[in-house]
């Protein structure tokens, strides 16, 4: 840190994050969620752990800005290293790793806060001049190298784009059920803005509480919603986008036949094409009607039968969680077996129908449940009345989670997450597979046994998207860099064999630089060809997230970030 430089100096007006994790500052676990963790910690690991000290920002020496903020940018532009901290690495295990080593090699020159479209297309036409890469960030959340300002060595700096100051609503049709939002408004804040008018987006995912509208699109992020509205790109009516050569801006159509959708070249872009700036979006009425049920199976593969019939019956669930065993001891760690909370929803009418149809289904696969302990909800009801604290209560506990990482890292315990997606007709092989390939690496690379989970995040007709977790010992000695040369080679194994298995390197995370290797198996060599051109003629001097997806036309990124030494095998 700079001699002259305050502890928190920043030109963000957001409450404080946490530079080196999860979450605010100063944002703590209670006592009661510290003993959980510590208590499973101890069941699955029974050694003697070294416990690492947490990250202060004085311990951080970072490189020199590369290059003079322009006096037109100093309003926007801050080299504070409060603000380059804050922006370096996303939210993976290996990015809170390296924060936990004291090293971050590649951090962002300079952080910009625009406040009008005339303000990034001011910093793209100085990045363009002077040959520096534009990392753009929502809320930072990535868990795969998506904001990570690791560009190679043919750029002379990079600048992050933070969008935070884009958070309006800029227009409801209550008519059509639409809302045009600025691209840099969080989840909550979206939800809170359309509460008065009896709307929802109703996209709810595990970082909501810290994520962007613009980021979401940009991501292809998957919501709450088990079938039917799943990704953003559900829910995307127009999208309007900064470039480079200028602004994109698509018509707002409840759909369209003409031609190639412009907007799904921006859904899941990732920021190597434009900034997004806002979008307007498909809204849905406040859930009025409620159902919930818990199913539990002796055997796992009848709770995925289950699952498979109620996805191709159309009856829609808004939720359809299917957690193995071992993925069910976070529930209830007394009491591992399969289990499947399947919900459905309504802002119109009653859904008793569905839930009992969906009931019957999993009795025929022998499923047990209590039809006493269904939970039906109306808007006459008193259990009504509680909705939003049933809902929030949810959230809540859906959303702590990610801050359980920052407790465990502390004592080289790697808690950590991959996804796919994969046909009905070749899941079985695929489970048993997978978890066989990271239960073996965790061996290998550890020593140690781990603790490997599945549960199902979405459904469709045509199969599931699997969730995959585990948790290893990374290095009970407190080496980070140990822990996170770990996390590299279970990684590796799991874009590998997802994509060698037939599944998709990612269902809902990005690609960002840590999927990469993964995304270019996946493609067809001509894609990404054409995603190339398409870049040049938007970006033609290839400042825009190089590394991401793809390289720049006449530029050699690669793999870069964590992943850069661990590239997916054949």
């Amino acid at each position: 840190m700079n001699n002259n430089e305050t502890p928190r100096e920043t030109l963000s007006k957001r409450k404080p994050l946490r530079f080196w994790g999860w979450g605010y500052d100063h944002e703590e676990l209670t006592t009661d969620e510290t003993q959980l963790i510590d208590a499973i910690v101890k069941t699955f690991f029974p050694v003697d752990l070294t416990e690492v000290s947490e990250p202060q920002l004085d311990e951080f020496d970072l490189r020199p800005p590369r290059f003079d903020i322009p006096a037109n940018l100093s309003h926007l532009l801050s080299s504070s290293t409060y603000d380059r901290l804050v922006h370096s690495y996303g939210k993976s295990f290996a990015d809170t790793a390296r924060m936990f080593m004291r090293e971050v090699p590649n951090p962002p020159d300079a952080v910009a806060f625009p406040e009008s479209e005339e303000d990034i297309s001011a910093i793209m036409e100085f990045a363009q001049t002077n040959n520096i890469a534009v990392i753009p960030f929502g809320g930072g959340t990535s868990v795969c190298g998506g904001v990570e300002a690791d560009v190679g060595d043919q750029y002379q700096g990079t600048i992050t784009v933070d969008m935070e100051r884009f958070n309006k609503i800029i227009e409801v049709d209550e008519v059509s059920r639409t809302a045009r939002i600025q691209g840099g408004m969080l989840g909550p804040d979206i939800d809170a803005a359309l509460k008065p008018y009896g709307l929802t987006l109703r996209h709810f995912l595990q970082s909501y509480q810290f994520s962007t509208l613009g980021g979401w699109i940009a991501t292809r992020a998957g919501g709450h919603f088990a079938t039917l509205y799943t990704h953003i790109d559900d829910m995307v009516e127009s999208t309007r986008m900064v470039t480079p050569q200028g602004v994109m801006q698509t018509r707002r159509l409840p759909g369209s036949g003409a031609g190639p959708s412009p907007d799904r070249m921006v859904i899941g872009s990732e920021g190597i094409l434009g900034i997004i700036t806002e979008a307007s979006v498909r809204l849905h009425s406040r859930p009025k009607y409620k159902a919930t049920a818990s199913i539990t199976f002796d055997d796992f593969m009848d709770g995925v039968e289950t699952v498979r019939k109620i996805s191709q019956a159309g009856l829609y669930p808004t939720n359809c969680r299917l957690l193995d065993p071992e993925e069910s001891i976070s529930v209830d760690p007394m009491n591992p077996i399969t289990t499947l909370v399947v919900g459905f929803e309504s802002g119109d009418h009653p859904v008793d129908t569905r839930m009992s149809r969906a009931l019957e289904i999993a009795k025929e696969c022998k499923g047990k449940f209590d039809e006493k302990a269904v939970v039906n909800q109306s808007e006459n009801s008193a259990k009504a009345e509680q909705e939003e604290t049933a809902a929030d209560l949810w959230k809540n506990a859906f959303i702590r989670l990610p801050y359980y990482k920052n407790h465990l890292i502390r004592y080289g315990i790697i808690g950590d997450t991959f996804e796919t997606s994969i046909p009905w007709e070749k899941f079985g092989d695929f489970y048993r597979g997978i978890k066989s390939d990271i239960s073996s690496i965790i061996k290998e690379a550890t020593g140690y046994d781990g603790l490997v989970s599945c549960r199902f995040t979405h459904v469709y007709p045509d199969g599931p998207a699997v969730y995959i977790s585990f948790l290893a010992l990374g290095d009970k000695d407190g080496n980070m860099k140990n822990a996170l040369d770990n996390w590299c080679k279970i990684k590796q194994v799991a874009n590998t064999q997802v994509v060698a298995r037939g599944g998709t390197v990612t269902h809902h995370h990005a690609v960002g630089r840590d999927h990469r290797g993964g995304y270019e198996k996946q493609m067809p060599p001509l894609f990404l060809t054409a995603l190339g051109a398409a870049k040049e003629s938007m970006d033609p001097q290839g400042v825009l997230n190089p590394g991401v997806l793809i390289d720049p036309v006449g530029k050699s990124v690669g793999i870069t970030g964590a992943m850069q030494d661990y590239p997916v095998k054949e």
